[in-house]
């Protein structure tokens, strides 16, 4: 099995351009524009999702906009990752891989986007046990915990390193993904 270093990250960070993976360019336009603003708009949610997962993403209209607003303001005043995802997930559309996009966006230096792909990834290298098709807060939680000290062992953000685990699913995994 490969390693887990910064070769490895570079490689698949490379090989990600070749994925359906979610743009890294947007999710650095999104995080600007919610770092600007201090909140975040039912429409700006909704590109965000559709950006995700394009087949859940018109749950997001079903939210207010004063509720949108509302809570990814608050999600700036809160820490930790379990309050923070747990607050986005309160949204309609949004389920911990959806919600990861937001927080990613808002701090990659502390977040990255999770999936099927990343839970499997990080399960080939054995930090977490068992396969998932959904996850939630407790999830991301643990995910996260694990993609932070790969980043600090290999100098790259979260955001870099759960790109670089989507894409080593991606190129390893034979079948389909569910």
């Amino acid at each position: 099995m490969t390693d887990l270093d910064s070769d490895f990250i570079e490689k698949y960070l490379e090989y990600y351009r070749k994925t359906q993976g979610v743009l890294p360019e947007k999710i650095q336009e999104f995080g600007e524009k919610y770092r600007e603003q201090g909140f975040l708009t039912q429409d700006q949610l909704y590109d965000i999702a559709f950006e995700s997962s394009t087949r859940s993403a018109y749950h997001v209209r079903k939210n207010s906009e004063g509720r949108c607003r509302e809570v990814t303001e608050n999600v700036l005043n809160v820490e930790g990752d379990f309050s923070q995802i747990s607050l986005i997930c309160g949204l309609s559309g949004f389920k911990a891989p959806t919600a990861s996009c937001v927080l990613t966006a808002l701090n990659p230096d502390r977040h990255a986007i999770v999936d099927t792909r990343v839970w499997a990834s990080l399960e080939r290298f054995d930090y977490v046990e068992d396969r998932k098709e959904s996850f939630g807060p407790d999830d991301y939680v643990e995910m996260m915990k694990h993609i932070r000290e790969i980043a600090e062992e290999t100098g790259f953000t979260p955001e870099k390193v759960g790109y670089a685990l989507f894409a080593f699913d991606d190129d390893v995994r034979e079948g389909n993904l569910h």
